[in-house]
């Protein structure tokens, strides 16, 4: 299986959409999705300077184009997972099939503004927390009134909250850690962005959404998310609650993720992975950052997509697996038997509790791909349905 992944916020450089300019079609994309977000991304992505593209209003919506505008170029029906690092998820989304790509980019720039808003409320920020062990960190996070806003695996931790606590918690910091402030305007995914969230909120009541159309990974707990509207309401929850890249991380490794492509700017989710699946095997990576480029990420898709055929593909669902658990089938639910959209067709036993998988389209029950206390992960088929339209 294949994965696209979309960087977040840290990862531009500047004058690194310059060599996508010289693509047909490219500036005139560009010039349309400015007029969109409200801000120059043709100037912020080749003329800038690093202080102008660190601000949080520019930086959203130029890294969701800049991500979309590559991702174009690249044969995507035959990919079978999105992901998104942070902001990096409204571009996974709109490839993912749930958002049109319009939608990404002006929810991008909306949450770029009100995120930076409500950075100047009050003097907050983040600062990475390496090494220690994990569970002592994350107390001693929670125990200096700070937040756990991202878990980026490969023993980083982010710590966010006011500048104050920040400041006292580097000085004490836990044992056998270093502390290192981000150059950031606030602290992002805490409850300190919970103007941004309703402004967000407010706006993406309106956007029409789909159900993905490939496996689409959430922040919020590492999951497949099968409902276009549910992704929406997570890619708002997403402006307030932690990072989780961890988890997301180990579904690539449950699902056997063999082959990992990252869009531009590109470089940060590939070393992230590379550090922490290391001891599992490492899928082969292409990092995209210029359209010479694109060959090797081809090349990839061609070699670990979606092999493809000439012969007819029957019309037919799969029901996937929202969580990591074992998979119980709804009972008496037999194959051949009918299943209405919304529909429960069994339930997923976690350590949480039981989450209930349900069909999204109506039809005929016609092979159950996972039985009775299968270990399933997030993403992974459970059940087939055809026969209807």
């Amino acid at each position: 299986m294949l994965a696209v992944l979309s960087p977040g916020q840290g990862a531009q450089k500047p004058g690194f959409l310059a060599p996508w300019l010289e693509l047909p079609g490219a500036e005139a994309r560009l010039r349309w999705w400015s007029a969109l977000s409200g801000v120059d991304l043709i100037h912020l992505g080749t003329e800038a300077g690093a202080d102008e593209i660190k601000d949080t209003a520019r930086t959203q919506p130029l890294l969701v184009a800049a991500a979309l505008l590559a991702a174009e170029h690249l044969p995507l029906y035959d990919v079978g997972l999105v992901a998104g690092h942070s902001v990096g998820e409204l571009s996974a989304a709109a490839l993912a099939g749930v958002l049109p790509a319009e939608a990404a980019v002006t929810l991008a720039g909306v949450r770029g503004r009100e995120m930076a808003a409500a950075c100047a409320l009050e003097p907050t920020g983040m600062s990475a927390v390496l090494g220690g062990d994990e569970a002592a960190v994350l107390a001693a996070i929670e125990a200096a009134g700070l937040y756990s806003a991202n878990r980026n695996g490969a023993g980083q931790i982010v710590a966010a909250g006011a500048t104050e606590a920040l400041e006292k918690f580097a000085a004490e910091r836990p044992e056998l850690t270093r502390v290192i402030a981000l150059p950031v305007a606030g602290a992002f995914h805490t409850p300190y962005m919970a103007p941004a969230e309703q402004a967000l909120a407010a706006l993406a009541g309106g956007v029409t959404v789909s159900d993905p159309a490939r496996i689409l990974l959430s922040n919020l707990d590492g999951a497949a998310v099968v409902h276009g509207r549910e992704a929406l309401q997570r890619l708002v929850r997403q402006v307030t609650a932690p990072v989780r890249w961890d988890l997301c991380m180990r579904t690539l490794r449950d699902l056997g993720v063999t082959g990992v492509i990252e869009l531009p700017p590109a470089g940060t989710l590939a070393g992230l992975i590379k550090r922490e699946l290391k001891a599992h095997g490492v899928p082969e990576i292409v990092t995209l950052n210029s359209p010479a480029d694109l060959p090797a990420a081809r090349d990839l898709i061609a070699r670990h997509g979606v092999a493809p055929s000439l012969e007819p593909t029957p019309l037919f669902h799969v029901v996937v697996a929202a969580n990591a658990g074992t998979f119980q089938p709804a009972e008496g639910l037999a194959e051949g038997q009918d299943v209405q959209a919304g529909q429960t067709v069994g339930q997923v036993v976690t350590r949480q509790g039981n989450v209930d998988v349900a069909a999204h389209a109506a039809g005929v029950l016609t092979e159950w791909l996972a039985h009775h206390d299968d270990p399933v992960a997030p993403g992974q088929p459970v059940a087939r349905i055809g026969g209807h339209q």
